[in-house]
């Protein structure tokens, strides 16, 4: 059964892109901000930006999208089911529903990648914010066995969120509910396992970012990363791509696993309106 919306300042929408249904939020008022979430089992909006939404359609104009494939959103009709240009390009129409000269947008793990890129080729986006982002080549490590297949049960969730977390309390019965509501049929978990079927070697080249890109980013970047992280460890993450960009900062936060919004929110919340603001 669908849980409720856990945001107040924010309403529920939906989107068009290429035939498909987008999932979204929209709320909040000021300088246009997307969010855009991870790929983890049960990744969407809500999961990645539950605590934090309402806080910044307080001061800005919010829109958060569910990839395809994840979430509320459409799935591919069609493989591959992880396709790096697709988000790419709907991460474009998303700025084109925003429609405004200067734009921020904040880009989780795998989706700090996506968001970079489209930075590379949009100079409307005016400011990029990433969280635990990937970018750079790195070796499969076992967390990623967590983040990229389903789990088939509550408690198999339970663990694999406990691998993207420094503190395991954080996991509670909501953050299972509205992840458990995403991946909880069959038919969604073969779709993702379909998503990251065989070597995972192959998706994280996808996301690579090579330094043309890197250095094409004209607008500001500012990094977070857990200094804990164990699926995207920072130094094949956030340090390894800030010399190629050439206007990044990076903070390294302790106690932080891979999830900054939901582990470190006063960090993430201070952090988004010093650099949007």
């Amino acid at each position: 059964m669908a849980q409720p919306s856990p945001f107040t300042r924010v309403r529920q929408i939906e989107l068009s892109f290429r035939g498909l249904s987008v999932n979204a939020y929209e709320g909040g008022a000021g300088r246009p901000l997307l969010l855009v979430h991870g790929s983890g089992p049960g990744a969407s909006s809500i999961g990645n930006w539950r605590i934090v939404l309402d806080a910044l359609a307080e001061s800005y104009r919010v829109l958060a999208i569910d990839l395809i494939g994840f979430g509320g959103s459409d799935r591919k009709p069609a493989p591959p089911y992880f396709d790096f240009a697709l988000w790419v390009d709907q991460i474009g129409a998303a700025l084109d529903y925003l429609d405004a000269p200067d734009m921020g947008v904040i880009g989780h793990s795998l989706a700090g990648a996506l968001v970079l890129a489209a930075a590379a080729r949009d100079r409307r986006v005016g400011a990029v914010m990433t969280t635990g982002t990937m970018g750079a080549p790195m070796a499969v490590n076992p967390a990623l066995d967590h983040v990229w297949r389903c789990p088939a049960s509550r408690e198999e969730m339970r663990v694999a969120a406990r691998s993207l977390v420094h503190d395991p309390s954080v996991i509670t019965d909501a953050y299972l509910d509205f992840r458990m509501d995403v991946i909880g049929s069959a038919e969604y978990r073969s779709y993702f396992n379909a998503m990251f079927e065989g070597p995972f070697e192959r998706y994280i080249a996808a996301a690579v970012l090579d330094e043309a890109t890197l250095r094409a980013i004209a607008a500001p970047v500012l990094m977070l990363h857990g200094r804990d992280d164990r699926p995207i460890p920072a130094e094949t993450g956030s340090i390894a791509l800030l010399p190629k960009l050439p206007r990044a900062d990076l903070l390294l936060l302790h106690g932080c696993g891979h999830s900054i919004a939901m582990e470190r929110r006063a960090a993430f919340l201070s952090s988004a309106n010093a650099f949007f603001g």
